[in-house]
């Protein structure tokens, strides 16, 4: 029976991983009498269909490869009926990829894990389009909108100018101030820890990974990015732009410059380096680390990583130089970058989303897995997944380093901290250290609450739609009232007021809002969302293509073997004096004082 049922169980994942379009039933679409309103406002086409407005009150829907057709492209074709018809609903899948330890202990040991994991690479990165489609000036294609990388690209296009109301035509004609909106329900009012035991160490690389590509750049407007690469392409260590590239580099051996704090190597100071960082005037000028990224001095978990990076890179050079003794300064550091891109890659995959995924399913990085499928080795960063990536509430109302209590005016521009404890206290500390629950609201820290509302300021201005066109858009049900949204029924009944229907609420405030998965760090709408972005953007880089991803790439067998056991464990303990505890989850309390196992004599 235990055979009949795991094989069940697989067949059942099988059928979701491989499904992607969701059934959405006939409805009568609302229609607009005033002939100067645009018919698209009320987001007639389903299942990724296309409005285009037709005459002065008319519109069409394009159904074509939707798997659908009909008027509102809601009647399915014969595949996409049978499809729909098997596939389980999102928390099904969730639960099996998250239960039956017994039966995935034995998947992860076998060629099943390889084809699973192939399943689940392609079924989320289909979810992005790419070429990419809209920008935040074009709600149409057009050569603008894919050749000009200035600008974010997104999933949907803006809502139309021209509707009675700011989410299209439901709801009311004024959305609720920003200020009010986040005090009421975003602001901390208690610590909520992640029951997935999320830790700081997490929190920290989170924002560190991700500002490499998330870049708003301000000056010209929030729909334009400085990160022109995309993607994950290390410019939050190396810069963005090759002039700042050249400051930070020692022009030797190919290494990045540094300095020494009793004897440890640490990111140089900025008169050494030349570059422009983001400080307080106050700041001593000793204390002003250069740093790829010019806002990472803001905290010490960024400037942490900063430097664990900054010594992996030199590293590799040693190596490389020992296997290459010919190879110039150029050739040394630019090789060592595609090892540093390669390794932060698996890291990212096999321990900071597995953990995230909380999925039993053990995550695999390897693009061989994608060289026999039709795969775009190419990405565009889009702002709702900016937007979406906002995780601010994993910040702790205050942070504990050796036994000292540290609050948020001693924490914020104070890179003193990362040289007076030291990289392997500070690992330790922030791997010990439970962050905050993301979803179901209220868990936003007062000094750092602000940065929602610039969120949602943002959104309005670039018309991002409503949550529920995001639902249906990643093949998840809309949702039919803000108690399904949230199940609290004051939460609820007050965002019935300010909003006036569940169809107007706002993209962000309807990821934070929505209730939590069990003992999980956020809801539904987060993960389905964000994993399709995480997952294309991974794989989509370049040197996971069958042209890049070869020993010759990253310098031989010996520099491809250091993509190939990169985990966060090794990252810390190869350069740093003795290994901490280090993970993305606190250490279980029977592990709560032990350190890593990690040997620097296995290697």
């Amino acid at each position: 029976m235990k055979v009949l049922g795991a094989w069940s169980l697989l067949q059942t994942c099988t059928i979701i991983l491989l499904s992607h379009r969701q059934l959405i039933p006939a409805e009568k679409v609302q229609t607009v009498s005033n002939h100067n309103v645009n018919p698209c406002c009320n987001y007639p086409c389903h299942n990724m269909g296309v409005c285009v407005r037709s005459g002065l009150s008319g519109y069409d829907c394009d159904c074509t490869r939707t798997g659908y057709s009909g008027e509102n492209c809601t009647i399915p074709d014969f595949w996409t009926k049978v499809r729909d018809f098997l596939k389980p609903r999102p928390d099904v899948i969730h639960y099996i990829l998250t239960h039956f330890h017994w039966l995935w202990n034995i998947i992860n040991r076998t060629r099943l894990r390889e084809w699973l994991m192939h399943i689940v690479l392609t079924a989320r990165s289909n979810l992005i389009p790419s070429p990419p489609t809209y920008n935040s000036k074009y709600g149409y294609l057009n050569w603008e909108a894919y050749y000009n990388h200035t600008y974010y690209t997104r999933i949907l296009p803006p809502v139309p100018e021209d509707c009675p109301t700011p989410m299209g035509v439901k709801g009311k004609t004024t959305l609720p101030d920003p200020k009010m909106l986040v005090q009421k329900f975003l602001r901390r009012q208690t610590f909520n820890p992640d029951p997935q035991g999320t830790n700081l160490m997490f929190a920290f690389f989170a924002q560190h990974f991700t500002h490499q590509f998330f870049k708003t750049h301000n000056r010209m407007g929030v729909a334009f990015t400085k990160a022109l690469g995309h993607g994950v392409d290390a410019g939050h260590i190396y810069g963005d732009n090759l002039a700042r590239q050249l400051n930070l580099r020692l022009l030797k051996d190919g290494k990045l410059k540094y300095q020494l704090v009793m004897g440890d190597m640490y990111p140089p100071t900025d008169a050494y380096a030349k570059v422009n960082m983001s400080y307080p005037p106050a700041m001593p000028p000793e204390h002003r680390m250069a740093i790829g990224q010019e806002v990472f001095g803001l905290l010490p978990g960024l400037s942490m990583y900063a430097t664990l990076w900054l010594r992996e890179h030199n590293r590799i050079c040693d190596v490389l130089i020992k296997e290459h003794p010919t190879w110039d300064d150029e050739q040394l550091f630019q090789t060592a970058r595609l090892i540093v891109i390669g390794e932060t890659i698996r890291i990212v995959i096999e321990d900071y989303v597995q953990h995230l995924s909380g999925y039993l399913l053990q995550l695999k990085f390897d693009p061989e897995l994608l060289f026999n499928s039709q795969f775009q080795y190419q990405n565009r960063i889009s702002l709702e997944f900016n937007h979406l990536y906002h995780w601010h509430a994993l910040m702790p109302d205050s942070f504990i380093i050796d036994g000292d209590d540290v609050p948020y005016s001693q924490f914020i521009f104070n890179t003193s901290l990362v040289t007076h404890y030291g990289i392997e206290k500070l690992v330790d500390a922030f791997s010990r250290q439970q962050a905050g629950q993301i979803g179901g609201g209220k868990n936003i820290h007062p000094v750092i609450i602000g940065v929602a509302e610039d969120v949602i300021r943002e959104s309005r201005e670039l018309r991002v739609q409503p949550f529920n066109e995001y639902r249906k858009r990643f093949n998840l049900k809309p949702y039919e009232s803000f108690l399904q949204l949230t199940e609290n029924e004051e939460m609820a009944q007050e965002l019935e007021e300010m909003y006036g229907d569940i169809d107007a609420l706002e993209f962000y405030p309807g990821l934070l809002l929505e209730k939590t998965r069990p003992g999980a760090i956020f809801g539904e709408s987060m993960v389905e969302m964000g994993a399709p972005f995480s997952l294309k953007g991974l794989m989509g880089n370049p040197i996971c293509s069958p042209e890049y991803w070869k020993p010759s790439t990253f310098g031989g067998q010996t520099g491809f073997n250091l993509v190939n056991s990169a985990t966060l464990e090794r990252l810390v303990c190869l350069n740093t004096k003795w290994c901490p505890y280090v993970a993305f989850r606190v250490p279980y309390e029977s592990q709560r004082e032990e350190k890593s196992s990690f040997s620097k004599n296995e290697l």
